[in-house]
């Protein structure tokens, strides 16, 4: 006869015995196991949830015509600006002569238009005028006025060029109150445009510091100074100091002697490559692709993930 706790002591020793070798098995793992990974097969990168409308969102033709639809369904703008800004918008109105009612706005979203209210507000026409921080008192009235507002944008006219980091510490931390208080409106950040001063101008600067926040704190941006930054070709004029008005400088002479939009509109077909818009202080190219990045903008506001 067994002896009382016989079959326990065994079953405690069975117990151990398969703990020793599983240690043994996880010791004996291929050396392969431990070794950091190929850097020719990293990981993936984490996307940032930040939202960056800028140069290489210009392809009209890559943008779905069911988010171009579902962006006129569902968005109600209000878009503050005066004449910089105003590219976005003459842009937008040319854009319906080139290509069709498809991308047709009015301040009604009626007859299959996209709903745009532009220059509503009260108190304030751009980001620096009258000075900076009115623009987002004015947001506020307007809000509260207009429940059925959705995205508010504004622009600047040549404000950025002058701004110290800390005036635009001021307009990030009014962005994101007005984002606190209002969250089911989205709200868009800019940055300035072109002044001429290049790389190492206090303007690019402080895009960057814009452009920084807004990529760290996910963020949406229409980054108005990339997007006058390159033709429609994806060719660069950032280190040839360019201007708002698309003029650059071609031999580094440090002479603005050149226009890349003029440039590119007399080699390309009026009509099928490019369309005549109204484009304050710049040329009817920098309005059109204002306008193919402004469509890319509400369809990635809408749902599109983009390309």
């Amino acid at each position: 006869m067994k002896a009382p706790g016989m079959a326990v002591r065994r079953a405690d020793v069975c117990i151990t015995a398969v703990l020793i070798i599983c240690c043994l098995l996880a010791a004996c793992k291929s050396q392969s196991d431990f070794l950091p990974p190929d850097p020719e097969d990293p990981p993936a990168a984490t996307s940032s949830a930040a939202m960056i409308i800028d140069h290489a969102c210009t392809d009209l033709d890559l943008i779905p015509e069911e988010w171009i639809e579902e962006a006129k369904d569902y968005l109600n703008i209000a878009y503050g600006h005066t004449s910089h800004g105003s590219q976005l918008t003459t842009g937008m109105t040319g854009l319906v002569s080139f290509m069709g009612d498809l991308y047709a706005y009015n301040s009604t979203g009626l007859s299959g238009a996209l709903e745009l209210h532009d220059s509503p507000f009260s108190g304030a026409s751009d980001l620096g005028n009258p000075d900076r921080t009115a623009w987002a008192a004015a947001t506020r009235t307007y809000l509260d006025a207009h429940a059925d507002i959705n995205v508010i944008i504004w622009s600047w006219c040549g404000q950025v060029s002058n701004s110290t980091l800390t005036d635009i510490e001021t307009y990030l931390d009014l962005m994101s109150g007005l984002e606190h208080d209002y969250p089911d409106v989205y709200f868009v950040y800019m940055t300035g445009h072109l002044d001429g001063t290049g790389l190492d101008g206090n303007l690019y600067l402080r895009n960057e510091q814009i452009r920084e926040y807004c990529r760290e704190n996910d963020k949406i941006l229409y980054d108005f100074a990339d997007i006058e930054t390159y033709d429609p070709d994806g060719t660069y004029f950032g280190d040839r100091i360019p201007d708002d008005a698309c003029a650059y400088d071609t031999d580094n002479d440090g002479i603005r002697d050149g226009n890349w939009a003029i440039e590119w509109q007399e080699s390309h077909a009026q009509g099928e490559d490019w369309y005549s818009c109204s484009s304050a202080h710049s040329q009817p190219l920098n309005a059109n692709l204002k306008a193919y990045a402004a469509w890319w903008l509400w369809a990635r506001i809408a749902g599109w993930e983009g390309q």
